[in-house]
């Protein structure tokens, strides 16, 4: 009878995905179908945490947070959780055995955004990891189906890509972060006088990553290919777009990428995955 909850906790990590980020999931469309509902799966779970922490200020949201993570655990050790999105990801921890560290590792990177922070380099690298490498470690997890070999071999790209996607995000979402969240995640970087000096330095750092991380990509199974590769060509375009733009113009609003030109960048990666072009 478990069966029919399963696929309902399935059809809400789905859910959860396609409505809070078309570019995740134009990308995990992309994967072929066996591994598209881990990946949802994971993204639901990572998307649920995420907000707690962001959005949910009306609320104690130590609270919930400390409560999700308990949760987690529980899901994870007895197979099953009345919350359809911890449902849906214990499954995936299960059978693909992830390791809790990098569960733990994303949770604590959560808890540090309930803080209004200033990173320093220690604090930044330890928020990188859990908020982003160890995301890109649990789809390696999936994409690389108890091949421990493969998995160790993609793992620093992994690493890298994730990174990459994150330090994109933050310069995307400058502004709210701090003006709104009072965070700033950059270290030794006073956001009070953004400069383009500051900014070209970090987009040195993410050009570098996106480079060694395409190296990655491109070395995938092939099933996993096409669809990392969307999410590598959607982020390197809104990449190029936070280049071309001003440090103020960036700290007074997101920068994005519409949803017309998604679908364009989707059908090139197609043409170019095809083609075997990456």
């Amino acid at each position: 009878m478990k069966e029919k909850f399963d696929s309902l906790s399935a059809q809400c990590s789905k859910m959860t995905t396609l409505r809070y980020s078309t570019s995740f999931s134009l990308g995990i469309y992309f994967l072929h179908k066996k591994l598209r509902q881990p990946i949802y799966s994971i993204y639901g779970f990572v998307r649920l945490a995420d907000e707690i922490v962001d959005s949910f200020h009306d609320f104690d949201k130590a609270y919930l947070l400390d409560k999700f993570k308990r949760d987690c655990y529980e899901a994870i050790e007895q197979g099953i959780s009345l919350n359809p999105i911890l449902n849906s990801f214990q499954q995936v921890v299960n059978q693909y055995k992830i390791e809790m560290e990098l569960v733990d590792l994303f949770l604590d990177s959560m808890e540090m955004d309930l803080k209004e922070e200033y990173y320093t380099g220690d604090k930044y690298d330890k928020y990188i990891l859990g908020s982003a490498q160890v995301v890109g470690l649990m789809c390696l997890r999936v994409f690389t189906a108890g091949d421990n070999k493969e998995y160790e071999r993609l793992r620093e790209s992994a690493m890298l890509l994730g990174s990459a996607f994150q330090k994109v995000n933050f310069l995307r979402d400058l502004n709210a972060d701090y003006e709104v969240l009072g965070r700033s995640y950059f270290p030794g970087v006073d956001l009070s006088a953004f400069g383009n000096d500051q900014k070209k330095q970090i987009e040195t750092e993410i050009e570098s990553e996106f480079r060694v991380a395409l190296q990655g990509i491109r070395l995938l199974p092939r099933e996993a290919r096409s669809g990392v590769y969307l999410a590598y060509i959607y982020y390197l375009e809104l990449f190029k777009k936070i280049k071309k733009a001003s440090a103020e113009k960036v700290m007074q609003g997101r920068i994005r990428i519409s949803n017309g030109h998604k679908v364009g960048l989707m059908f090139d990666s197609l043409i170019r995955y095809r083609m075997n072009a990456l």
